[in-house]
């Protein structure tokens, strides 16, 4: 029996109860890898953990762990594969503003075969502040970490 908090109407965790069927591609005890239904590029593949967390920010370190380490299990599985992308993006959106659709967290494992194909960046660099004002702010953070 799983010990894992899953929400019914979230498609990673019915993924995960084996409810959706999906091409596994990796997992291990915290996370699952499988190929995206949407790719953006051929070998396009999402990393999850087996536990509903909402988004990075909400991760617990044991969970981020497994996922990074599925995450690098999967860069290499399809890097040694006959697929051999010229490289990979890695992207992880958290919420809706920022484009993230699925409220579980999650990362994507891009291959990019070249410069026109798969995920394309586009910077954007409207509204920035100067970059001391910035630092200041962070340092005035009450997060635990210290800038």
């Amino acid at each position: 029996m799983n010990t894992y908090n899953y929400f019914m109407d979230c498609i990673f965790c019915k993924i995960i109860e084996k409810q959706i069927p999906v091409k596994i591609i990796a997992e291990n005890d915290g996370a699952i890898a499988f190929l995206d239904v949407q790719p953006m590029s051929d070998g396009h593949t999402v990393v999850i953990p087996k536990k509903h967390v909402m988004n990075l920010s909400q991760c617990d370190s044991k969970t981020l762990h497994d996922v990074i380490d599925l995450v690098q299990e999967v860069s290499k599985k399809i890097q040694d594969s006959p697929l051999k992308p010229w490289g990979f993006n890695y992207l992880s959106n958290e919420g809706s503003i920022a484009g993230q659709v699925v409220m579980h967290f999650h990362i994507h494992v891009i291959p990019k075969y070249g410069k026109s194909e798969g995920f394309k960046i586009g910077m954007g660099t409207k509204y920035l502040s100067d970059i001391d004002k910035i630092y200041d702010k962070l340092k005035k953070s009450k997060s635990k970490k210290s800038v």
